[in-house]
């Protein structure tokens, strides 16, 4: 992505904060040692820097006469280099980012203390820490400066990321529609090599080789290959079950591009052809996706897709003489219908906010019924439009004869 976009995100940003404040965003916080970890780079340090670093900050002034944005970056260690490459030069972390000022990390209280001393918010980027837990490098930091500045007021800058992040531009979509055509990639390797007597993990491999054999190595979240019972568990994780003939296998699964994510639900049946039960239950599942997919539209609120998602499940749970009364629904349905996308799996959010163009959410209805050992979930990635909405995951089947036969060939 071009350094125009993050120059422009950090321009937004500047409007939103008031005069004589600070923001401070964190890149996450890494530990280098001699054996290579996984690195999930800070969703809202990205969004204003570009840089995919560890132990960075940025930090933000404004008063009424200017917007000023200060990068911090680790020192190269020479000693190192053999062990893990240079670290990010000054230059290149310019040329990404669009930032001019730039200093060395160990320098951050010298220069705060520059603008601490004449602001008097900051809005500090973190993350809250449950009572009893050791405190995080930020929430030190925080305590830090809330020691030596102990008139300047500490707010977070989550409602403003909020606002930002939540419309989509050009390029972010662009990033979303790459990391859903590669997971398309991925459901279709995982349905096609799946046979009865299978193990989930197995499953799992073939979903990641395809993911990362198109160069997408980290992905949105760790996959959820549910069969049978396990399908009824939502954020089941374990994938260690072995996948019966006559199950259905959920999978719960997405890519990242560029840092920005995918999140898709796919079931379909281990032996290639749905039982007449199993194709109630699913159908049912089917046309509520459907039906709410139908509903997205700018002016519309998640609450408002989620009290109507409820609606039809009720119905539909009825029907397949699960439930007699409406308040009994919760047994086989208890999640929301919808979450927004984008940096994160599950992005920031304002429920009662209504939707507008830009926004990408999933619509994810579920039913789930443990003593028949059975759980359907059908998700779809949905981008809202001026004039209504666009299924930025139409392409991945979700049709009854589509999936059979992709599993027959």
């Amino acid at each position: 992505m071009d350094k125009k976009f993050f120059t422009s995100n950090r321009k937004q940003l500047f409007k939103l904060l008031p005069d004589n404040s600070l923001g401070v965003f964190s890149a996450t916080v890494s530990d280098a040692g001699s054996l290579p970890v996984d690195f999930e780079q800070n969703a809202n340090f990205f969004y204003l820097t570009g840089l995919r670093i560890a132990n960075a900050q940025i930090l933000l002034h404004k008063n009424r006469k200017t917007n000023l944005s200060i990068l911090f970056i680790e020192r190269n260690i020479p000693e190192m280099e053999v062990w893990i490459g240079k670290k990010l030069s000054k230059e290149d972390a310019k040329k990404i980012s669009g930032i001019e000022h730039i200093f060395f990390i160990d320098e951050f209280p010298r220069i705060l203390h520059t603008y601490a001393i004449s602001s008097e918010v900051c809005f500090y980027d973190h993350k809250a820490n449950k009572i009893g837990a050791n405190l995080t490098d930020s929430l030190f930091q925080i305590k830090d400066i809330t020691t030596h500045y102990p008139a300047l007021k500490i707010l977070h800058p989550g409602p403003f990321m909020t606002i930002l992040r939540s419309v989509k531009k050009v390029d972010e979509i662009t990033n979303m529609k790459k990391a859903i055509s590669i997971t398309n990639d991925a459901i279709h390797n995982l349905i096609t090599h799946t046979e009865p007597g299978m193990m989930e993990y197995e499953l799992e491999a073939h979903f990641r080789y395809e993911c990362i054999r198109n160069n997408a190595k980290q992905l949105a979240f760790s996959p959820i290959i549910a069969s049978g019972e396990n399908a009824t568990i939502l954020h089941y994780e374990k994938n260690v079950g072995k996948v019966c003939s006559d199950v259905l296998v959920l999978a719960d699964v997405g890519a990242k591009w560029n840092e920005y994510c995918a999140d898709i639900s796919r079931t379909y049946p281990a032996n290639g052809t749905f039982t007449k039960r199993q194709k109630e239950v699913y159908q049912a599942v089917l046309d509520v996706n459907k039906a709410i997919i139908k509903k997205v539209k700018p002016g519309i609120t998640l609450r408002d897709l989620q009290e109507e998602t409820v609606k039809l499940i009720k119905k539909a749970l009825k029907k397949l003489n699960l439930i007699k009364k409406d308040e009994e629904y919760k047994k086989y349905y208890m999640h929301s219908v919808s979450h927004p996308l984008g940096l994160q799996a599950h992005d920031l959010v304002d429920h009662d906010k209504k939707l507008e163009a830009g926004n990408v959410i999933t619509v994810e209805p579920g039913i789930y019924i443990p003593e028949e050992k059975l759980g359907v979930r059908i998700e779809d990635d949905i981008l809202v439009t001026k004039d209504g909405h666009e299924n930025l995951s139409k392409d991945i089947p979700k049709e009854i004869n589509d999936i059979e036969n992709i599993m027959k060939k």
